[in-house]
């Protein structure tokens, strides 16, 4: 029973991080319609952009999250619109021209994080790395306990904004309906390339907290990049707050099939769950997909 309990708890844990990156990536669909192949790219960059800078800066890599972010906020802001270039007048063909656009992207910083960091396995070392903490009567670790409210804390701020913002109210009114906000004055291109910015932003600070939870390799990205598309597909394409739900059953899921099973049939069961998931409701787990 302890083990269980311990499984559950773990699983949770890992579930907070990756709404962390889930969320963006639904409300990037949700505004753009057009599904990032390049996402797990992105968190492997940020990943290895917070290696290389707590070894040029020897700093705490906590303190590099806000770095992180304000640096790929701009990378995702000025590609958004090379994206937007590449589907434009291909209305009937969007989804797919995005999905190749963005896995011409995804080989393009593969290939470039292999070219500057190589195929070495690296870490990136906190000083909460092999601590732990009591709770509950449970001995929890430090750095999945940061990890998950950094998640929790990060989703519900960009929920915020989204629903108490004038630029939030742009943003819905651009996922609803694109002509109709045009009509209301709604600058939707920049608008398109503020969300890419923010869903790149909220990948790379995951990255950092990947890195210090787990080792980090340059080809690491499309095992991230099936994860998320697991949890926004059972969350419901474009529905932003089911993403919370499907993350965390992804990652007790996860912790309990490496405990009980075997970690080399996580992506067998994961496929199978969302297989069935889909046959039975295909718009997600909730029913608010589209």
């Amino acid at each position: 029973m302890g083990l269980l309990a311990e499984s559950l708890i773990n699983g949770i844990l890992i579930g907070g991080i990756l709404i962390t990156m889930a969320v963006g990536f639904s409300l990037c669909f949700g505004v753009m319609e057009i599904i990032d192949f390049a996402v797990g790219e992105w968190l492997m960059l940020g990943s290895f952009v917070t290696y290389s800078l707590i070894r040029f800066l020897k700093i705490e890599p906590l303190l590099l999250v806000p770095v992180v972010a304000i640096v790929f906020f701009f990378a995702g802001f000025f590609v958004q619109p090379l994206i937007a270039r590449a589907v434009r007048g291909k209305q009937s063909l969007a989804v797919l021209m995005g999905l190749v656009v963005t896995f011409g992207i995804s080989l393009v910083l593969r290939g470039s994080a292999l070219s500057i960091w190589g195929f070495n396995v690296r870490s990136i070392s906190s000083v909460i790395s092999g601590t732990h903490v009591a709770l509950g009567g449970f001995t929890i670790s430090s750095t999945r306990l940061v990890a998950f409210s950094f998640g929790i804390f990060s989703t519900l701020a960009l929920l915020v904004f989204i629903r108490f913002t004038k630029t939030g109210t742009a943003i819905r009114a651009t996922a609803q309906n694109e002509a109709v906000a045009k009509t209301l004055g709604i600058n939707v291109a920049r608008i398109r390339s503020l969300v890419y910015g923010i869903y790149a932003a909220m990948t790379g600070m995951a990255g950092v907290f990947i890195g210090i939870l787990f080792s980090i390799s340059a080809e690491m990205g499309i095992l991230y990049t099936i994860f998320i598309f697991f949890v926004v597909v059972l969350a419901g394409l474009g529905y932003t707050q089911g993403v919370i739900y499907a993350a965390v059953f992804l990652g007790v899921l996860q912790s309990l099939v490496t405990i009980y099973i075997g970690a080399q049939y996580v992506l067998i069961l994961v496929f199978a769950t969302l297989y069935l998931v889909l046959l039975i409701s295909p718009k997600g787990l909730l029913g608010r997909g589209l």
